[in-house]
């Protein structure tokens, strides 16, 4: 599968925004943590994934009624959907300069997750989190994620790579006043 920028400009893939603030002290903290870890950006970049899937529980498995979607948010709650944990790996990410693009799944409704950049080619990375039938990991050898779409049941990947979470995503989540609310409008296409 081709994956297409929808801008052709990297830089656009390593800028802060409202969302992706990895200008945030939380977000520069846990970062620079995870990096004394690392020996190389892309053992930081496990590390980074490996921490958001890991440590921060999405909120439907955990039973956890908070909607965040700034990544510091995420960070400091300890909690998000795919979207809200997608936008907080690509903070951390985007804290070492590694360019991260925003990309999505379609099935019943959108997924989120992640593209990572490294040797000229972009890699997907699911941070969802691990439960029963899900064993995403970080690769750049063939992908690891969370669901595959199946295709005869209309579900798909959307091959472009967002500098900025997609309007529709950002919407929904701004709007939740809670998960029970964000399951009832969580969109269905891009």
């Amino acid at each position: 599968m081709e994956l297409i920028q929808n801008t052709p400009d990297l830089s656009a893939y390593l800028a802060a925004d409202e969302v992706i603030d990895h200008g945030h002290p939380l977000v520069r903290e846990t970062a620079s943590r995870l990096a004394k870890k690392a020996m190389d950006s892309y053992a930081y970049a496990r590390l980074a994934f490996e921490f958001v899937r890991d440590a921060i529980p999405h909120s439907q498995d955990s039973g956890d009624p908070r909607v965040t979607w700034r990544a510091s948010d995420v960070l400091e709650q300890g909690t998000g959907i795919c979207y809200a944990k997608a936008h907080a790996l690509a903070a951390l990410l985007r804290a070492e300069d590694i360019p991260t693009a925003l990309c999505y799944q379609r099935f019943d409704v959108v997924h989120g997750l992640v593209a990572v950049r490294f040797n000229g080619a972009w890699h997907r990375q699911d941070p969802r989190g691990n439960k029963p039938g899900v064993d995403a990991q970080f690769s750049l050898k063939g992908e690891r994620l969370a669901f595959t779409p199946d295709l005869e049941s209309n579900e798909l990947d959307y091959t472009v790579l967002y500098a900025e979470p997609h309007p529709t995503v950002l919407s929904v989540l701004r709007a939740a006043p809670d998960r029970s609310y964000l399951w009832k409008t969580l969109p269905t296409a891009l």
